[in-house]
């Protein structure tokens, strides 16, 4: 598994939603882009949705990641984020529409169980 960085992609399961990430450590970088820890991905902004009708909503923000956090791996007591990182988004229908990372931002450092 693979970490996560500020150039990573995370998707709505719509394919076209990108999640704007962000970082709230700078301690820990890979080729100078800072890895994403624990509740970095949660309550980020998606655009570009396209799951859009009359009594659609479409996918605008993550909710709480359900998996793809570090077991072992920390930084400052926080958990790295993996490229398994999962969670749901405040889509349509609610409690069905998922994100999920399509690149991780990098292809050097992995985790290994």
């Amino acid at each position: 598994m693979k970490w996560l960085t500020e150039d990573g992609v995370i998707t709505c399961k719509h394919e076209l939603g990108v999640v704007s990430l962000a970082t709230t450590q700078d301690l820990v970088t890979i080729e100078r882009r800072k890895v994403l820890v624990e509740n970095d991905p949660e309550g980020r902004l998606i655009t570009g949705c396209p799951n859009i009708g009359a009594t659609i909503k479409p996918c605008t923000r993550t909710l709480n990641v359900e998996v793809g956090y570090s077991d072992f791996l920390r930084i400052h007591g926080q958990r790295i984020c993996l490229d398994t990182v999962t969670g749901l988004t405040d889509g349509t229908p609610p409690g069905v529409v998922k994100y999920t990372v399509r690149d991780p931002g990098q292809q050097l450092v992995t985790e290994v169980l």
